[in-house]
């Protein structure tokens, strides 16, 4: 499907959008009023939680280390800052406080995601001190994993689990982009350049490498940690080395539109678009605005859609909107009035009272299949919010 730019599209879903009650704010109520059963049960429980399990019971995050765990708390802070109701504050705190121990771990990269999404978030809106330590000590962790050599943040240690069989040296995967927020945050508080200055060199290196003529992305890229040159360009969760996982041109849509947030460097809010071209215009691009897990899968259209993708997706041409004269407005309004159909959204009290159906988390792993997830709920709740800061 191409850009949204016939009037008579524009119209039929200015009519839809129409349909939808005051819109975001009718459906972040209706967001917050099913999560408020989840927030009872994770608080009663004292855990964070993921998805649903096969049988239907809830996913709960182990205690040792999951990079979504920071998704929840996050979501509970953003309904808390539209609410202003102090059991959304409660719960965040109650969450975050489950893992707050992993900010000094430096053997993964997902520490933006975690402590970026939550205890970042807990600063902002606060402003208390506290939550500005753990940040920071988050930040210098993340930045032990950056090479100067590759000009790259590690993604995955490979000396154990399923990456230590794939003969990768230095993997560096097309997520960690979303991990940069945190870094370019630790600089604004701090005063202190190198945390962006590591950002902004993985940003500009992964630009370099992690991507094909058309805009799309590879999933992973190794390096020789010891030259800094490209090894391999493969995939992990897309469906093959060569094609274009969804998830992944999602996080690199939001990634450097993000990182033209906090740099204004017109360099990456033209990729950024050169991105959003690639996702909006693919033939295999679906008329709901709702990806296929792989725009490569091959059994389009009977494939499984990502409504977490879809998710990632609206918040992020809702943010590139705002620095584009709104150009990309009505094709993130599109996503979310199909993720806010029944068709995506669960109803009261079903899908484990998780907002959104139909995401996936890894089908070469055989790993959460057409299920919720937690970030899944939370880029919809973020898009939506902005949408609502649109005044639409």
């Amino acid at each position: 499907m191409k850009i949204i730019k016939s009037t008579l599209l524009l119209c039929s879903l200015t009519f839809f959008s129409c349909q939808i009650d005051d819109s975001s704010k009718a459906l972040l109520d209706r967001g917050e009023k099913q999560l408020s059963a989840l927030r009872d049960v994770a608080l009663q429980e004292n855990k964070n939680p993921r998805t649903l399990t096969k049988d239907g019971h809830i996913h709960w995050i182990q205690s040792s280390y999951d990079w979504t765990e920071g998704f929840w708390p996050g979501t509970c802070w953003m309904l808390y800052e539209v609410s202003n109701d102090k059991k959304w504050k409660e719960a965040a705190e109650a969450s975050q406080q489950l893992f707050e121990r992993h900010k000094d771990l430096t053997t993964d990269h997902d520490l933006g995601f975690i402590f970026n999404n939550s205890y970042g978030k807990a600063y902002r809106i606060t402003k208390e001190e506290r939550y500005k330590r753990v940040l920071i000590d988050a930040a210098n962790a993340l930045s032990t994993r950056f090479n100067d050599t590759v000009g790259c943040i590690q993604s995955w240690d490979v000396d154990q689990g399923w990456q230590s069989e794939r003969g990768w040296t230095f993997p560096v995967i097309i997520d960690n982009l979303m991990n940069l927020e945190m870094l370019f945050e630790a600089s604004n508080i701090t005063g202190d350049s190198s945390y962006r200055n590591v950002a902004i060199a993985h940003a500009n290196t992964t630009m370099t490498n992690h991507f094909r003529p058309d805009g799309s992305s590879f999933h992973v890229v190794d390096y020789d940690p010891e030259t800094g040159k490209v090894a391999h360009k493969v995939t992990a969760q897309g469906y093959s080395d060569e094609s274009a996982w969804a998830r992944g041109q999602a996080w690199a849509l939001y990634g450097y539109t993000m990182c033209y947030r906090y740099t204004k460097d017109g360099k990456y809010l033209d990729f950024a678009e050169k991105i959003a071209a690639f996702i909006l215009n693919h033939p295999n691009y679906p008329e709901d605005g709702v990806p296929y897990w792989d725009f490569d899968a091959p059994n389009i259209p009977n494939e499984i859609r990502d409504a977490s993708a879809g998710a990632i997706i609206a918040s992020a041409l809702l943010e590139l909107s705002k620095y584009t004269d709104d150009k990309y407005l009505s094709s993130a309004q599109h996503i979310l009035d199909s993720l806010s159909s029944d068709t995506y959204t669960a109803k009261s009290g079903e899908n484990g009272n998780f907002i959104l159906k139909h995401s996936v988390g890894s089908i070469p792993h055989g790993n959460e299949i057409d299920v919720p997830l937690n970030y899944a709920d939370y880029y919809y709740i973020e898009a939506l919010i902005r949408l609502r800061e649109r005044g639409l």
